[in-house]
């Protein structure tokens, strides 16, 4: 399926425990995989200290540059004092190679999942997204890619039916479905209008957020890149309506207290959520070669895992029809 289905071959213990020793750290021998799927992330025991979390890129997925500037996004947040967690910086350098695979090294920081049926958690959240933006609208990202409806919606439809991941007896009918539901992304892009595109977390999900009793923090910028800011808030909202909208106005009473938020991204809201499934059915489709994928996902690329695919996006083309929540 991919040009290299199978990146983390020689990605063996010793490869990892010498990789972080190649830093100038003495490993313990101590290792404990944890859950990343697009990259391997490892925490390693470091002698008389506290154990670190070493990140291996997946080959070919990001070049240096972009990697790079990842890094620096986060250390430009962390400077201004915002709760992330950097890359750590040694021998002036936070990105390395080993073996082939470029990894680097950060702090381990622990936490829980937010609560976001809590009110005051949202509230939070919301501030914490408005310090992230208001940095993120300094400037631009150089290298990392724009979030667009031609990258998340039109390139994974065509890479899934160039592939053949669609059953034959559901083809036609997912075609016409994806097909309406891509076109309710421009209308909604277009009721939208010219909006700005900041730099983004780019991937705001509660697993890439950990609580504690001093607030959240960010561990994972793997997928920053410049998009609307509505992007970082859709995924804290989930429920009806009417539920989306409490949750919307408790985030943005945090939020606009150190960034502008623009009503007109209400109408982006359905339609970054409906880009996210149709890439989201590509991203798995584009790993599946990867052994990890099967044994972590074994209900893809089922017919029922495409007749779902189906029901959902048609639950999408409603709720982009019904509008901006009214906030």
């Amino acid at each position: 399926m991919s040009e290299n289905a199978t990146p983390y071959e020689r990605l063996t213990p010793d490869v990892i425990l010498d990789a972080t020793e190649s830093t100038g750290f003495l490993a313990d021998g101590r290792m404990l995989a944890l859950n990343s799927y697009e990259n391997r992330v490892y925490q390693i025991g470091i002698e008389e200290a506290t154990p670190l979390i070493a990140k291996f890129y997946r080959p070919g997925r990001w070049n240096i540059d972009q990697i790079l500037e990842e890094h620096a996004f986060t250390h430009e947040l962390a400077d201004r004092e915002i709760p992330v967690v950097p890359p750590l910086i040694i021998g002036g350098k936070t990105l390395f190679e080993f073996a082939g695979y470029h990894f680097s090294l950060s702090p381990r920081r622990g936490g829980r999942a937010p609560e976001l049926d809590n009110p005051d958690v949202l509230e939070w959240m919301g501030r914490f997204l408005g310090r992230i933006h208001g940095v993120g609208a300094i400037r631009p990202f150089a290298h990392r890619p724009v979030l667009d409806v031609a990258g998340f919606g039109d390139q994974p439809r065509d890479w899934l039916l160039r592939h053949d991941f669609i059953p034959a007896d559901l083809r036609e009918t997912w075609m016409s479905v994806i097909d309406q539901a891509l076109t309710g992304v421009r209308t909604c892009y277009a009721h939208a209008g010219q909006i700005r595109n900041i730099r983004l977390h780019g991937d705001c999900h509660v697993g890439n957020v950990l609580y504690t009793d001093d607030g959240p923090h960010f561990v994972d910028f793997d997928d920053c890149r410049t998009g609307p800011a509505m992007q970082d808030l859709w995924m804290l909202l989930s429920g009806s309506r009417e539920e989306m909208t409490r949750q919307l106005r408790d985030v943005l009473e945090g939020y606009e207290e150190f960034a502008d938020f623009d009503r007109r991204e209400l109408h982006l809201l359905e339609a970054l959520r409906t880009l996210r499934l149709i890439h989201y059915s590509a991203w798995l489709a584009q790993r599946w070669d990867d052994p990890a994928f099967p044994l972590a996902f074994p209900w893809f690329n089922t017919q029922r895992y495409w007749q779902d695919r189906i029901l959902e996006l048609r639950e999408q083309v409603s709720a982009m029809e019904e509008g901006v929540l009214p906030l």
